[in-house]
């Protein structure tokens, strides 16, 4: 790719996620074309359509978030858990507008790194005991979720509520005895409701 290109497509892809992130994905690319500074012309040079556009931005945000699975992997003490999910939940709310499209992504293969990563960051967090025994993967995607319904409610008004509430839950899922005895969902029960959640 041309100079003047790559630098076009880069300020097409963070006007992008601004303008998403702001506006939600309604939006028309021209008015990422106008935050980008360039021509609408060129903005279909680059994404002959918006969900093109919409899929580059999920997969730059996939990616980085591997990548900090990764590094939270490494750690090796049993913390990386926790850390991951607190720059998790802000991913997410840094691209709230559309997050739903990463959440609901879905496909042979499709987050299957990140899935295991996941899963190997709740295994070494019991192994060192850093979050109780009882846990399951399900009891962290619904914390997640708990997470970015607190930000649709708060807001600009309270927009760091999230974080007290990731606070609380944490705590609870450190606790032993587990603070609770009812039993969660299991790995099916959530995969319908992500389907369920994908056809709104």
């Amino acid at each position: 790719m041309r100079r003047d290109a790559a630098r076009n497509q880069e300020l097409i892809l963070r006007s992008a996620h601004e303008v998403f992130s702001e506006q939600g994905t309604e939006v028309g690319l021209d008015v990422v074309a106008g935050r980008a500074g360039v021509g609408v012309g060129t903005v279909y040079r680059h994404f002959p359509n918006k969900d093109l556009l919409l899929d580059q931005l999920v997969s730059t945000m996939y990616e980085d978030l591997v990548a900090i699975a990764q590094e939270a992997l490494a750690r090796g003490d049993g913390t990386g858990l926790e850390e991951f999910l607190r720059r998790l939940s802000r991913s997410l709310i840094d691209h709230l507008g559309y997050s739903d499209r990463f959440v609901s992504a879905r496909g042979p293969g499709v987050g299957e790194q990140l899935d295991d990563l996941f899963d190997d960051l709740l295994a070494q967090a019991k192994t060192h005991r850093t979050i109780n025994d009882s846990t399951t993967k399900a009891d962290l995607q619904i914390l997640i979720w708990g997470v970015r319904g607190v930000v649709a409610v708060s807001g600009s008004v309270a927009p760091d509520a999230w974080e007290r509430f990731l606070d609380i839950h944490l705590a609870g899922l450190r606790a032993s005895p587990f603070p609770s005895t009812q039993p969660g969902p299991d790995a099916a029960q959530i995969s319908k409701m992500l389907d369920a959640r994908a056809k709104k």
